[in-house]
């Protein structure tokens, strides 16, 4: 492909490419923008055609360059940069992290918790030292204390590498482990270290063994998971006595248990799988709770004995208004947590006395609440984070004894921030089919009604988006904007049938809420019709794709991150790292016509159609094993040839870095800044 200029909007050729299943025939002309070396992307074609999207979307910001830095600055100025997390006990040791003014990553440390000096024992600013990328996974520090085995990533694919380091002297083990992607457990008395493998298609089916000392080619396999789709994770008990092996997809799981200390021990199956029952396991001596919604879409909560795993008798039953999300067992009593209307519940339970309850209050009518860091097993206070659309994040104490919160930390936001000049509400608008879809909205108390407004949505994988708070969105909001999120079905904000009802053959009413949301905003005079910039990423950048198929009238700008808008030849390539997993969530079109003529009625790249579109902005990650690079690259393409208007479309592909953009706190905030100015330029607000 020949170099375009910087200022005019390259163009991908089309080339004949045809897919055909069920005996329909799909035309798919940019297929060709898909390496077929991948994950390695050589292609001198893709690359130039990668190159050119990039110089065109540099050239086009350049103007914006004085709006990107001042929004950036704001930005900044409300991070506090020498900042660092409340101090956690785990056994002898306190844990916090710290950040140096200017560090773009975080410092660990430690001290005795009896007393004694401070110790750095992982410094990540030196690890990410001379990488365009860097991503710390997971940190796990040996029962006595003496080792931290800790795993990174380089180029945002999500291979993870494992190091061992000795905390005493400071050196690194010589045991590297290649190619992990779950967390570590160590295990024997500190001398085997528990882990995930990914496969070459990115998918965890194995979990090994490390012996210390071992050359990692050597480690033995304790569960191999047969059934493509389905990933297995390690994890441990509260208690720390046994190993929680866990597999499943998105619909069904199936947990086994085996003693900490002797990992090559037979395990203990709890239940065996069954198509669209979740479950969980912990234990409390020899009794298992069990988390499952086998009875109930809202999930109960049930104990069985260990010698009889799978006989389970129930503790908490489901519950049509209360959703039970989770749960956590300590020494003298356990926590569950849930959502009552879309809000967080926390509550107080105790093994002797099962009608015994404490929820823990708290004192907004909006907010998002969940347990922190709570690693010991006797604990007597428990750490809990809280914040709301204006109340910053804060970390709590809770005396379970006492029944009181005790503020830890504030985040502190050093360039200034008055809660009282900003109002939030929560508002009910129906969809078309009249289901009631909840809507946040933060706006300061001085705009003025009809004014331009932000809309956020999600909508997947029955994940929340909670109503909390954010730094960045002060600087649209500060420009007279309001920033809604849209809690549309496919999350679980509502109950997991509110997941339910946004899946597989119910996937387009994700899109429908968030379009009548938009026009019930519009009607109650929060905004008006083309004043609505919206944003999304990864199924949340679908959202944008099918919204803007559907209503493109309705927005100013569209910002989409890595979407996920190839929906129907992902789901029919099962090569690629998450589609056998994914077809409980969308279908399975290469067995199931019906599956494929739905995914491909709403596919955003599929229905890109020739009709006006408004200002877009897409990103996209060329290491990103979730999304990968063609997708938001094939949407683009297809846009710029059929759309019938002038407005600005933009790609810009991160070159070194995967599904979540640039690491580092400054780099990643200069990417919101640019989104942010885009918004406001598009909007008409840059004075």
């Amino acid at each position: 492909m020949p170099d375009s200029a910087p200022t005019t909007a390259p163009r991908a050729a089309k080339r004949d490419h045809t897919i055909t299943h069920h005996g329909i025939t799909v035309e798919d002309p940019y297929a060709w923008l898909r390496d077929p070396g991948y994950p390695e992307v050589s292609d001198a074609d893709v690359l130039d055609y990668l190159k050119a999207e990039n110089a065109f979307y540099e050239a086009q910001m350049e103007p914006q360059k004085p709006l990107v830095d001042q929004l950036f600055k704001e930005m900044r100025g409300r991070i506090k940069e020498d900042d660092s997390s409340v101090p956690q006990k785990d056994g002898d040791w306190l844990y916090w992290t710290e950040f140096e003014e200017g560090g773009e990553y975080a410092k660990y440390y430690r001290k005795p918790s009896a007393g004694g000096e401070a110790q750095l024992y992982l410094d990540c600013p030196a690890l990410a030292e001379g990488h365009e990328y860097f991503r710390l996974n997971d940190i796990a520090i040996s029962e006595d204390g003496r080792l931290a085995a800790y795993s990174v990533d380089t180029n945002g694919a999500e291979r993870f590498t494992v190091y061992i380091k000795d905390l005493a002297t400071g050196a690194l083990l010589p045991d590297v482990i290649e190619d992990t992607n779950t967390g570590l457990i160590w295990a024997a008395g500190d001398t085997m270290l528990v882990y995930g493998r990914a496969n070459e298609n990115w998918r965890v089916d194995r979990i090994l063994v490390h012996q210390l000392g071992d050359d990692a080619a050597q480690d033995r396999e304790i569960y191999y998971e047969p059934q493509i789709g389905f990933t297995a994770n390690p994890g441990q008990s509260s208690n720390r006595e046994w190993l929680i092996l866990a597999t499943g997809d998105h619909a069904t799981s199936e947990v086994r248990l085996l003693p900490i200390s002797d990992p090559f021990a037979d395990p203990i199956l709890v239940k065996e799988r069954k198509d669209g029952v979740e479950y969980s396991a912990d234990l409390h001596g020899d009794t298992l709770f069990i988390w499952t919604n086998d009875e109930h879409v809202n999930f109960r909560l049930a104990t069985a004995p260990l010698a009889n795993p799978g006989q389970w008798t129930t503790l908490i039953p489901g519950s049509d208004d209360f959703y039970l999300t989770g749960f956590d067992l300590f020494c003298d009593f356990y926590v569950i947590e849930g959502r009552k209307e879309g809000l967080d519940q926390i509550e107080i339970r105790y093994y002797d006395d099962r009608d015994r309850a404490e929820p823990i209050a708290f004192p907004e009518a909006a907010y998002s609440a969940g347990m922190g860091n709570n690693p010991e097993w006797a604990m007597e206070r428990l750490r809990i984070g809280y914040n709301s659309m204006v109340t910053p994040d804060t970390v709590y104490d809770y005396d379970v004894a006492a029944r009181t919160l005790t503020t830890l930390k504030t985040r502190e936001i050093p360039s200034g921030y008055d809660a009282s000049q900003y109002a939030t509400q929560r508002l009910l608008i129906p969809a078309r089919d009249g289901t009631n879809i909840p809507v946040s909205i933060l706006y300061r108390n001085d705009r003025v009604d009809g004014g331009p407004l932000h809309l956020y949505g999600y909508g997947a994988y029955g994940l929340a988006t909670p109503p909390g708070f954010s730094t960045s969105r002060f600087s649209l909001v500060d420009r007279g904007m309001a920033y809604a999120i849209a809690h549309i079905r496919g999350g679980d904000e509502m109950g997991r049938a509110w997941h339910d009802a946004g899946k597989l053959e119910h996937r387009t009413n994700t899109f429908n809420d968030f379009v009548d949301v938009g026009r019930g905003l519009v009607e109650r005079g929060f905004t008006t019709t083309g004043q609505i910039s919206a944003s999304g990423g990864s199924a949340g950048g679908e959202l944008m794709g099918a919204v803007l198929n559907q209503a493109p009238e309705l927005f100013g700008a569209v910002v989409a991150h890595v979407p996920f808008v190839d929906v129907l030849n992902t789901m029919l390539d099962e090569s690629l790292p998450l589609t056998p997993g994914e077809w409980p969530e969308w279908g399975n079109p290469l067995t199931d016509k019906s599956a494929f003529e739905h995914l491909l009625s709403y596919s955003p790249y599929d229905q890109t159609s020739a009709q006006d579109y408004p200002p877009l902005f897409v990103t996209a990650g060329l290491n990103d094993p979730r999304v990968t690079y063609w997708e938001p690259t094939k949407w683009v393409a297809k846009l710029r040839d059929v759309k019938t208007d002038e407005n600005l479309l933009m790609l810009k592909t991160n070159m070194g870095a995967g599904h979540g953009g640039k690491s580092g706190r400054f780099e990643g905030l200069r990417e919101t800044a640019e989104e942010a100015a885009f918004i406001l330029w598009q909007l008409g607000l840059t004075q």
